[in-house]
């Protein structure tokens, strides 16, 4: 397989292509979980590794975002709904009437296996279009299957959303994606380069695209998609940057982000004019060693204070946990 001469960036949204949020909805948050098997993130992709052990971490999770009345938005992939005892987990989850099941692509683990695996094919959208849309069959059917109904929001792993995968998805019956991973570029590992996409909603071919939300904070921050790219070629220079409060990268993430941090992107993102900010973590980080974002019981329970504090900003200014079914139900004529 041939790899991109250089990776795929899609263009910013247009006025037109932008969400018009009705002033009904508000300003509101969405918190996505991407649910999927256990692995080593710093070794090799291997379509061996499959365990979903994790899982058994999932549900005092979910308690606990339940209680403060947020529904979950779980990003199930193949291995995972594959798993009897994974899908049990989760169909107990739904019991909360917030949460949602929405699919998750990792290529390199969902049949069929047309491709050699490495870093540039594990990004889907850089499979041929026949390969990718096969794998995502496989993926709808296999969650159809075993939670008796079609997901209707979709994010592919590793952020590898390519040129063709919205339409591939709208013509599957998808409604939401979340594939975009706001201000971040890829491109080094083979994925896409989303520096043009912000942390506003927008449509394009037939879906409905929430990027994951990311914003520049900081003195610099109205010039960081000049200054923050090439930053990364000086030798420390984001930190640098960081440390002095002249520029930042934030995304809305519990892992490899400090509580303080997101404390600031969110009161950025609603000082940008953001309408929806969208969450998200793996699920694996739920069980201690699993992730390089908890290690261990100390990070677990960090882990739960960094939420405690989101939710509590969260309500402070009068931002609202919002679910799948309501986005749709707002955005469809």
């Amino acid at each position: 397989m041939s790899v991109p001469v250089r990776p795929w960036r899609p263009d910013a949204p247009t006025a037109a292509e932008r969400i018009d949020w009705p002033a009904a909805f508000g300003t509101r948050f969405l918190v996505t979980v991407d649910v999927e098997e256990e692995f080593d993130w710093s070794a090799p992709l291997d379509r061996r590794h499959r365990a979903t052990s994790a899982m058994r971490a999932f549900p005092e999770a979910h308690r606990r975002f339940a209680a403060a009345g947020v529904g979950l938005n779980c990003m199930v992939d193949y291995p995972v709904a594959v798993d009897p005892a994974a899908v049990a987990i989760l169909s107990n989850c739904l019991a909360d009437g917030r949460s949602e099941i929405g699919a998750q692509l990792h290529a390199w683990v969902t049949p069929p296996y047309g491709e050699v695996v490495d870093s540039v094919t594990s990004h889907a959208g850089n499979l041929p279009v026949a390969l990718e849309a096969a794998k995502l069959d496989q993926l709808t059917d296999a969650i159809a299957g075993a939670f008796g109904m079609r997901p209707r929001s979709f994010r592919s792993g590793r952020y590898g959303l390519g040129p063709a995968s919205l339409a591939l998805l709208a013509e599957r019956g998808y409604r939401i994606d979340s594939s975009m991973r706001a201000l971040h570029d890829y491109g080094r590992t083979g994925g896409m380069d989303f520096r043009a996409i912000d942390a506003h909603g927008f449509r394009r071919d037939g879906m409905i695209e929430l990027p994951l939300t990311s914003v520049y904070t900081g003195m610099l921050r109205r010039r960081g998609h000049r200054l923050y790219p090439p930053a990364r070629h000086v030798p420390h220079g984001r930190g640098v940057l960081a440390r002095l409060g002249l520029l930042s990268r934030i995304p809305l993430t519990p892992e490899g982000v400090g509580s303080g941090d997101a404390l600031a992107a969110i009161d950025q993102a609603l000082a940008d004019g953001v309408r929806l900010l969208t969450f998200s973590f793996h699920s694996p980080t739920l069980e201690p060693g699993h992730t390089p974002y908890v290690r261990n019981a100390r990070d677990r329970v960090a882990f739960d204070r960094w939420w405690d504090a989101v939710f509590e900003r969260l309500a402070l200014r009068g931002v609202e946990s919002v679910t799948v079914a309501e986005i749709v139900r707002t955005l469809t004529p």
